[in-house]
């Protein structure tokens, strides 16, 4: 009786130990620092797909309100990402989560499927941050 109770206790702190070491749920979409969320659509809009490649992008969100979008980096043709970021980049910054999340964006004629696969990774993660915070 004592070897199975000290196996099960064994065993129970052993698998303590590895949930708390694994990473929590979240970690590689949405962190916190000096009370800015920033959430990364790497993961979440894997399947985002601009007309090359994904089209990642990082949110930042502070006290409900979006202090920027960064666009990370993709393989899509620089010459079209720069027009992309010309017309996107600012279009949500400063508004509230909730309104912003509500925006309709303009696509970037001549990037139209690069453009439109940033707004839905802003839109990913908007949804995310307010699923989640």
């Amino acid at each position: 009786m004592k070897k199975n109770l000290f196996g099960s206790l064994a065993l129970i702190v052993l698998a303590a130990t590895l949930q708390s070491a694994a990473p929590q749920k979240g970690d590689d979409v949405m962190t916190k620092e000096n009370g800015t969320y920033i959430v990364n659509t790497t993961t979440l809009g894997k399947d985002v797909v601009g007309y090359v490649s994904a089209t990642p992008v990082k949110v930042y969100i502070k006290k409900n309100k979006i202090e920027k979008v960064e666009f990370l980096k993709n393989q899509e043709t620089p010459k079209y990402m720069v027009k992309v970021k010309k017309a996107l980049q600012g279009k949500w910054d400063g508004q509230k989560v909730k309104d912003a999340a509500k925006l309709k964006v303009d696509g970037v004629t001549g990037a139209t499927f690069s453009s439109e696969a940033i707004i839905q990774n802003v839109q990913l993660a908007l949804d995310y941050y307010q699923k989640h915070k």
